[in-house]
């Protein structure tokens, strides 16, 4: 792997590297820690803390539409510098807390933080970095974000060997530092000029018909998420003869693609049609994933189980990165001018849908109806690639104007009278 694979030209797209950089160490501390410290240490029941979480990521699915929207009319950087720090203050809070209600309160906090975060960086990014170049600055920052998740996923990893309170309250404190100091790093970045919408209603994307339709076709790819973290896992357990072990090993071999390969597979993903050729082919090579995984069932000898398995891992990485350098290209393509980060903070909402759905829908086709569930699965990847072609063609004739916009504090001029 060498280094401008992962890393952006200099400049702002560099800085913005950075931010995710250091804020994704903390986050892959925190997630592979997170299930045992909050069930070992803050002493709730795992149903309780499950249900806690998918709450709270319901909460900020809802309120990081309302968020992203504030980044395009308040100013996305100082939004950003915000949500960060609201991030790194809840993240703090965790480490007071020993019951249910505080923690769902903190939990709530965090994932609306987090998901406004998410929108006002993509606002940002649309304000510093030319239409044509997002796409590959994207994939840097995708890059550079799993390396960083890897590198943290290794340090809650040395917290779960010693598995001491001290350990974990150490995590934690490293993923609060970590947003507070990814918002001094966001201030480095040049200021974004907020636009004020003179006309146009207000959350105008819930009325975009298309850009919806659009969200929910992504979310159904986007079940490829949960598939590595929950499907995978529970299959291996369920219906293989395969060690439990190689689950970590399939994470880390995702991971490590990612941050290798994704620049490059971004790279031909230009225009429009090239997103969603891109997005049409990764839903055939999920499907043909989701077939190698069914071959491994518990039949077959484990050494065969563990290539199958892994051959499966490498189709799977390849259909997540044409799907996410494809998708990128149409989400920033349909959000009209000065709406970025309200648009952004809609289509986020479809990864909390798929992780929120695919506890459900995964466990129903891949531990209850064994192999038949993983066609059924790679059915849904190709149906929701392939018609996710006619759904952008048709955002495209009827995408409505861009509403006449200023930046923030400069009036608008009056109308011409006839």
């Amino acid at each position: 792997m060498t280094a401008h694979r992962i890393l952006p030209p200099a400049g702002p797209p560099r800085v913005l590297a950075l931010a995710q950089l250091i804020n994704s160490v903390g986050d892959g501390a925190f997630y592979t820690t997170s299930a045992l410290y909050f069930t070992t240490v803050v002493g709730l029941h795992p149903a309780r803390a499950g249900l806690g979480l998918t709450m709270a990521w319901a909460v900020g699915a809802v309120v990081g539409v309302p968020l992203g929207t504030l980044a395009d009319r308040r100013g996305p950087r100082g939004t950003a510098v915000l949500l960060a720090l609201a991030t790194s203050g809840s993240v703090a809070s965790f480490l007071a807390i020993r019951s249910f209600w505080p923690f769902l309160v903190a939990a709530c906090c965090y994932a609306v933080a987090q998901s406004g975060l998410a929108a006002a960086r993509q606002a940002l990014l649309a304000g510093l970095v030319a239409p044509g170049e997002r796409t590959g600055v994207l994939a840097h920052l995708q890059s550079t974000l799993n390396a960083g998740l890897a590198v943290g996923a290794g340090l809650g990893g040395f917290a779960l060997y010693h598995g001491t309170r001290w350990d974990f309250l150490a995590v934690f404190a490293v993923d609060a530092v970590s947003f507070l100091v990814g918002a001094l790093v966001l201030r480095r970045l040049p200021v974004v000029a907020p636009v004020s919408l003179v006309r146009g209603p207000a959350l105008g994307v819930l009325r975009d018909r298309t850009f919806t339709l659009i969200t929910l076709l992504n979310a159904v790819l986007l079940l490829r998420m949960p598939l590595l973290s929950l499907g995978i896992p529970l299959w291996i357990s369920e219906h293989t003869h395969a060690p439990e072990w190689l689950v970590s090993a399939l994470f880390l071999l995702n991971t490590l693609a990612v941050a290798a390969f994704q620049v490059r597979a971004a790279r031909g993903v230009t225009s429009m049609g090239t997103a969603v050729g891109a997005v049409r082919r990764s839903g055939w090579i999920l499907l043909m994933s989701c077939v190698v995984f069914a071959l491994s069932a518990a039949a077959v000898p484990v050494w065969v189980a563990v290539v199958v398995l892994l051959a499966g891992a490498v189709l799977h990485v390849v259909g997540e990165m044409l799907h996410s350098a494809g998708s990128w290209r149409i989400a920033f393509g349909l959000a009209p001018d000065g709406r970025v980060g309200e648009y952004q903070g809609f289509f986020g909402t479809g990864l909390t849908v798929a992780r929120t759905a695919g506890l459900l829908l995964l466990t129903a086709l891949l531990v209850t109806w064994g192999a038949p569930g993983w066609l059924v699965l790679g059915g849904l990847f190709v149906a929701a690639s392939y018609a996710m072609g006619p759904v952008v063609r048709w955002a495209e004739r009827s995408k409505p104007p861009t509403p006449v916009s200023t930046p923030a504090g400069t009036p608008a001029a009056d109308p011409v009278q006839g």
